[in-house]
């Protein structure tokens, strides 16, 4: 009985202090969905975060069907400040697109980034900075899991980037070439329980005949500290392209470090329809120092030592 309540002990004090902080113990990856977290991956860390997926359409009205494969990647950097990241983003596809509606298909082989994003992230609310001072109920499970109001306020980060298209991208609108401006509203609810939701409005290639606007919404929930589900479903709408896709998935945390993830997506249009599977893995080089703080009384932290000094003074004080 005494290791049950030790172990209960232990798993919501963790759960408390890696929900309300920018850094946590464990990695925390913005996979297995494409919506971005609210918060960043805090100071001194370098995180990478990779997948494979499977391509897969068909268009009923244009009569083609396209298959291959794609590689994502993404490289954050937390600098600075804890509310600060900065990130490297791209999706790379390779493919084979047949046009059967002449009497003999045509094949036609395709290759390039569909995006590739540099930006930064800055968390400008965060309702949980004062979470430390909300002490968990040691002896009630109940209290600790039962809903609060205060979750419906979420955690909000602002994203600006810059698009790089190379010319001729086959998976762009035309004359579609070099910088253009993105940016991003993220926010994000930790509810009691394991669930967490994470809100992306996105405007992307600002001022280019691809102007996108697109929504996302994740929603996770941990049954473990190893395991994660997730559904997400995300919105695209452009004069070139518009779409509604649907994700679901889990991760597995491996280690604090490194966490392995699978997904599928689809849609449920015909213009064209969508089918991709995808694996990804996301490891951390974890170089984070907690910063010392001041308590307004000139105390550092280092007790002992101050305390050592404090036991020599008083010896002096009474050698005659």
């Amino acid at each position: 009985m005494r290791i049950l309540k030790s172990t209960l002990t232990l798993i919501i004090a963790f759960s408390f202090t890696s929900a309300f902080a920018q850094y946590t113990e464990v990695i925390n990856s913005n996979r297995p969905g494409v919506s971005k977290s609210a918060f960043s991956v805090g100071t001194g860390i370098v995180q990478f975060e990779a997948g494979a997926f499977t391509v897969k359409e068909e268009h009923a009205l244009a009569n083609y069907e396209v298959s291959g494969f794609g590689l994502d990647f993404g490289l954050r950097y937390g600098l600075f400040f804890e509310q600060l990241e900065l990130s490297l983003d791209g999706v790379y596809q390779n493919d084979n697109i047949t046009y059967n509606s002449a009497a003999i298909p045509v094949e036609d082989k395709r290759s390039n980034f569909k995006n590739f994003t540099l930006g930064a992230k800055y968390l400008v609310y965060d309702p949980y900075k004062n979470a430390a001072e909300a002490k968990p109920n040691l002896y009630s499970f109940h209290a600790n899991n039962k809903f609060s109001w205060k979750s419906l306020i979420p955690a909000v980060s602002v994203y600006a980037g810059a698009n790089f298209d190379t010319k001729n991208n086959p998976y762009t609108a035309p004359d579609i070439e070099g910088f253009s401006p993105k940016i991003m509203v993220a926010t994000q609810n930790n509810f009691n329980g394991g669930w967490v939701f994470v809100m992306n409005l996105i405007k992307d290639r600002i001022g280019t005949d691809q102007s996108d606007f697109q929504y996302i919404f994740t929603l996770t929930h941990s049954f473990t500290p190893q395991w994660v589900v997730f559904g997400e479903t995300q919105g695209i709408k452009s004069d070139f392209y518009a779409d509604n896709i649907f994700r679901v998935g889990g991760a597995y945390l491996w280690s604090k470090n490194f966490q392995l993830d699978a997904n599928i997506a689809f849609n449920t249009k015909d213009t064209p329809t969508v089918l991709n599977i995808a694996f990804g893995a996301s490891y951390r080089l974890d170089f984070h120092k907690d910063k010392e703080i001041d308590n307004g009384n000139g105390n550092d932290g280092n007790f002992k030592k101050q305390k050592k000094q404090k036991k020599e003074k008083k010896s002096d004080d009474f050698n005659f």
